[in-house]
């Protein structure tokens, strides 16, 4: 299958993507607004209803809302919930001063750590962070937890995650978790008050310039923790009753494509969430359940085949990601109301020498699930925070190159 592909520029190369609140707290493969808003300008409707399955940190929900459309989004990861949900919701400036303020008058870490006070477990705590960190996070998540108003409580937590981040020894540019090189953690002592307190007033300025753009067209979203793979909750979204989707899957499995849940785990456990551990494996094909080699699609039936005379191992984790792949979108279907438009953001990866046509496979599947392809757009990748390559093999030093360009798939439901 030859997908069509327009002449028009989908790459948005010097955009700021940020804008809003957008930036109000780094996360992995993030859709950028700019397409986001292009697709629901062509095939949205303004009091309409926008279903995205795999809303990550919420850019789709955010400029729904912002075209006067209602917002559902659904996503396993329970920091990606939590920032989908401040990214979306105008708080008043006010609050969010007299807030910053008195966290600027907090005295953090001023007396020594006590184990018998941090009631949570940090799983080889002392390797990412120092004891001065460990002292001055659980002085500052004793303050945030103590925030009476659930709005605000969630504003200060997205902040403290981006503490959590800044002030551990992980290697900032890796989605992974990747401690520091020895001789930059005798150099590495942040203040976490410092930096808790910076990222509150950024994001203060962010929602400033939200509450500018917000005016009584605004809609409104709801985010629920739900695996697609399942079903879509009916509490959310009822049989044929969205307009439009719009999304960005996951590219593979999250435990060797890009890394959801170890980008998130340290702060999902300081933020209280019992699945943090799990969260990889709980991901679309993050736990290996099939051996499964035919689809019915002629292409990825043939992926497969070629896959697995390099690797049957690999092939079998290419094959249950699928299994989960298929098995959302005919969920995600029935869930899009007759001639509603779904919009799939896909990156073709490569897998031992082989190249996945994610795309000509999303089509198939959108096929089947009765929709006609419409169109696609090709669109390099300038700006979109993921990895470039990878280590196929594991061995030191042996990369390959992962995804450098997406395909913006639009297809209608009969």
């Amino acid at each position: 299958m030859t997908l069509f592909s327009t002449a028009t520029d989908w790459d948005y190369r010097t955009e700021a993507t940020d804008g809003l609140t957008h930036g109000i707290h780094p996360y992995p493969a993030k859709m950028i607004p700019q397409i986001a808003a292009r697709l629901i300008d062509e095939y949205g409707a303004e009091q309409g209803l926008l279903l995205d399955p795999y809303c990550g940190s919420g850019t789709s929900l955010l400029e729904a809302n912002l075209a006067g459309m209602d917002a559902v989004g659904t996503d396993l990861n329970p920091l990606a919930r939590l920032i989908s949900r401040v990214k979306t919701t105008p708080i008043a400036l006010n609050a969010i001063d007299d807030l910053i303020l008195e966290f600027r008058e907090l005295d953090v870490g001023r007396q020594a750590h006590d184990d018998s006070q941090l009631d949570i477990d940090i799983l080889n705590r002392d390797y990412w962070f120092s004891d001065r960190a460990v002292n001055q996070l659980q002085s500052i998540r004793v303050f945030v937890n103590g925030i009476g108003d659930s709005q605000l409580r969630n504003f200060a937590r997205v902040a403290f995650s981006f503490a959590i981040r800044e002030c551990s020894w992980t290697k900032k540019s890796e989605f992974k978790l990747v401690r520091m090189p020895s001789d930059q953690l005798e150099r590495f002592e942040p203040d976490a008050h410092t930096v808790m307190l910076e990222a509150m007033a950024r994001n203060r300025n962010a929602m400033a310039s939200l509450l500018a753009r917000v005016d009584k067209s605004y809609g409104d979203t709801t985010v629920w923790s739900f695996n697609s793979v399942s079903g879509v909750p009916r509490d959310a979204v009822m049989p044929a009753s969205a307009d439009l989707i719009v999304t960005s899957p996951p590219y593979g499995d999250s435990q060797t494509t890009v890394a959801y849940g170890q980008f998130s785990r340290l702060s999902n456990q300081w933020l209280g969430f019992s699945e943090a551990r799990s969260l990889d494996s709980d991901l679309m094909g993050g736990r290996r359940n099939s051996t499964r080699t035919h689809f019915g699609i002629e292409v990825l039936d043939a992926t497969l085949a070629e896959i697995g005379e390099v690797d049957g191992r690999r092939a079998s984790d290419v094959a249950s990601f699928f299994r989960d792949y298929s098995r959302s979108i005919a969920n995600v279907s029935e869930a899009l109301r007759p001639s509603g438009t779904a919009c799939y953001v896909v990156g073709n990866r490569t897998v031992r020498g082989t190249t996945i046509p994610t795309d000509e496979i999303t089509v198939s599947l959108f096929e089947r699930n009765g929709f006609d392809f419409m169109r696609s757009h090709e669109r390099n990748i300038p700006n979109k925070r993921m990895p470039y390559s990878n280590s196929p093999t594991n061995a030191v030093g042996a990369t390959s190159p992962t995804i450098r360009r997406e395909t913006v798939i639009v297809c209608r439901k009969r």
